[in-house]
């Protein structure tokens, strides 16, 4: 990663474990300082501590995503600082069952912490980058954005909106020099999995996941990490070839 043009500070949003945690110890590993937020007070603080052992300084900030303040509570915590890059990790994705039996404010939640939080976080500091000229947007998503999967209405409609944001995002930003990249996020072996009960032993290491992201910042709009199962590989074949000058065509002027 360039620090020139992404740091000097990273903001990893969903940053305590899994790829995140993957995320934050491969940017400190590089000179980046960083910012993590999670609910948990207790993995983000063991893991800061083990990086600025390092000697990256370490931010940390519980909050909840899914509270309207969240953005607010994590723009008084970095403004202080110049954010670089955006990591957004985070994503809801427990909840389980038929649409229409759902509490709605289940699905509200999952709304808040994949649409109105990603969307947010993207409009503040992506406008930082953009006066500035430079930095980098990472955007996560999942394999589910591309078709439907029944007991998982609200977490794929809201994955489908991620990726097609990202790639508006993506074309809009470019002219500022900043970059965008939305990570489809494969079978991947993280703590979070392993709660929901998913056998990992075909699963991805987050490290990996971390990996292909950061390495691929400059490429987007689109990168489906992970290609070991066949879906995954269908997909890539489908959809990543080409898909930079399809969403430019679609944004010439006069399309609409």
């Amino acid at each position: 990663m360039d620090l020139e043009k992404y740091g000097p500070w990273a903001l990893v949003v969903g940053g305590s474990e899994g790829i995140g945690e993957s995320y934050a110890r491969k940017l400190a590993a590089q000179g980046f300082n960083l910012v993590l937020t999670a609910r948990k007070t207790g993995p983000l603080q063991a893991l800061a501590e083990d990086l600025s052992t390092g000697g990256a300084q370490v931010r940390t900030l519980s909050v909840d995503l899914s509270e309207p303040d969240a953005l607010e509570r994590t723009r008084t915590a970095t403004d202080d600082i110049e954010v670089g890059l955006l990591i957004y990790n985070a994503g809801a994705n427990s909840v389980r069952g038929d649409f229409v039996e759902l509490d709605p404010a289940v699905y509200r939640s999952v709304i808040a912490v994949n649409v109105l939080g990603q969307a947010e976080f993207a409009r503040h500091y992506g406008a930082l980058m953009c006066a500035r000229g430079r930095g980098g947007i990472i955007l996560s998503g999942s394999g589910a954005s591309f078709m439907g999967a029944p007991s998982l209405a609200a977490y794929c409609g809201s994955k489908a909106f991620s990726r097609v944001f990202s790639e508006a995002l993506w074309i809009e930003c470019e002219k500022y020099g900043v970059d965008v990249l939305h990570l489809s996020v494969g079978f991947t072996a993280t703590p979070a999995m392993a709660r929901l009960g998913y056998p990992l032993d075909a699963a991805q290491p987050p490290d990996e996941t971390a990996q292909e992201a950061l390495d691929n910042i400059a490429n987007g709009p689109l990168w489906i990490a992970g290609g070991k199962s066949s879906f995954e590989t269908a997909i890539n074949r489908s959809t990543v070839p080409g898909r930079a000058e399809a969403v430019r065509t679609f944004a010439t002027p006069g399309r609409f």
